[in-house]
């Protein structure tokens, strides 16, 4: 069924809350711009316990939904522009100018909250499985998420370069073929990215990331200014924030 379907079935007062409460589930699978659980879990952050409390049911309902609509206006503004770019003689769209209507890359209307608010729950749920000692890559983007979380949202520029760094390795290892060859590298490679791409959206206004590495990532962490502690493991968390915001490839890989 369609995500209007399902919105439908979420608001009608005569159905068994507990179906209510599958149907924003169902929402959510359709659009999940953090991964499935790190978007409810979102959600439950700035609409409150939806699972027990109708109103904020109907107020999650609410924010995906708007949410889901700029996502969608996104989609058509770029439809229009690789319209006029072809009739400019543009067939192929640039690198750097992906579609967004093949799946949201962050949350339209508060990327950078709900970007901090998906990387405390990766270190919560997900994070501490993906780290090895062997895995330097995988230490100095740890660093990283303990600086950003640490500040708020901030990275210094050479965080940023350590981060661009970690990206690039990381899509290194995606060779052709590795999915059937070593799954799990693969899979783990892949949440390991999701996080990179969190933290570029958490910290993307604090300063321009650089395009591309610039040096070897080995021994990074200790390049970086500020941000120690290991946060893949529970501690360093900022306060929950208790804002209810104006709401706003691959997908997260959270589900």
């Amino acid at each position: 069924m369609s995500f209007g379907v399902h919105a439908r079935k979420v608001r009608d007062p005569t159905r068994p809350y507990r179906w209510r409460v599958a149907d924003l589930r169902s929402c959510v699978q359709l659009y999940r711009p953090l991964g499935f659980h790190a978007t409810l879990s979102y959600l439950e952050e700035i609409a409150g316990s939806f699972r027990r409390d109708e109103e904020a049911l109907l107020r999650a309902l609410d924010a995906l939904t708007a949410s889901r609509e700029l996502w969608k206006a996104d989609g058509r503004e770029y439809a229009a522009k690789r319209r006029r770019a072809k009739l400019r003689g543009q067939r192929r769209p640039r690198p750097t100018d992906p579609d967004p209507s093949r799946f949201p890359g962050h949350w339209y209307g508060a990327p950078q909250e709900a970007a901090l608010h998906a990387l405390k729950y990766w270190c919560r749920m997900r994070l501490p499985g993906l780290r090895t000692p062997s895995d330097q890559v995988a230490e100095d983007l740890n660093t990283c998420v303990v600086a950003c979380l640490g500040s708020g949202g901030s990275l210094t520029a050479a965080q940023h370069q350590i981060l661009a760094d970690c990206k690039h390795a990381l899509q290194q290892r995606l060779r052709p073929g590795i999915a059937q060859d070593d799954p799990m590298t693969y899979f783990r490679t892949r949440d390991l990215l999701t996080v990179a791409s969190l933290l570029e959206t958490a910290s993307r206004s604090s300063a321009s990331t650089p395009s591309g590495p610039a040096s070897s990532t080995t021994g990074g962490a200790s390049r970086l200014a500020s941000g120690h502690g290991n946060v893949l493991h529970g501690r360093g968390r900022p306060a929950r924030s208790a804002t209810m915001s104006a709401v706003e490839g691959r997908p997260p890989s959270d589900e």
